[in-house]
């Protein structure tokens, strides 16, 4: 199995909500990209969220989007080795120092996970950072998560009132 490695976290002093993914994808680690797959949903919901065109956007415009709106990025695994692009295939996987980071994001006041496999080793990980922000546990943007959009918008939706723009 081959080993992969996350991105390093698209962050700033002003972040205010931390979305956490797990790892990324065949599709995003061949370019460089956090959700480069084009059919997984996180540009269009997070779009949703700060009412911009995510997917219409450059990849460096998209998170200067993000940054602008107080949103960070980043994933809960450093490096695992993995066969594919399914979280379920996750194996001797070695964590983010979550706690670490948010140390850094003086004005960070909510932790959301993208998806259950995040949600999963992220709380384990935060331990005690847990009880001190807000933490919601978002519905997979990944395409193997089969909910309608519908549904998974209106949970992302509730990312909303932790934001505001710069």
């Amino acid at each position: 199995m081959t080993l992969k490695r996350c991105f390093p976290p698209v962050v700033d002093a002003h972040t205010r909500v931390l979305i956490l993914g797990s790892l990324p994808g065949e599709a995003s680690l061949a370019q460089a990209q956090y959700y480069a797959y084009p059919h997984n949903q996180f540009w269009r919901l997070a779009g949703e969220v700060i009412a911009e065109d995510l997917p219409g956007m450059a990849y460096p415009e998209r998170l200067r989007a993000l940054l602008a709106h107080r949103i960070g990025l980043w994933d809960v695994v450093a490096e695992a080795r993995r066969e594919g692009s399914l979280d379920s295939k996750i194996r001797d996987h070695a964590g983010n120092d979550l706690a670490s980071l948010i140390h850094t994001l003086p004005e960070l006041a909510a932790i959301a996970f993208n998806g259950k496999t995040a949600a999963r080793i992220g709380m384990k990980a935060l331990g005690e950072m847990g009880d001190r922000h807000a933490v919601v546990h978002l519905p997979s943007s990944s395409p193997a998560y089969t909910v309608a959009y519908p549904q998974k918008r209106e949970a992302w939706l509730a990312l909303r009132p932790w934001l505001s723009p710069r």
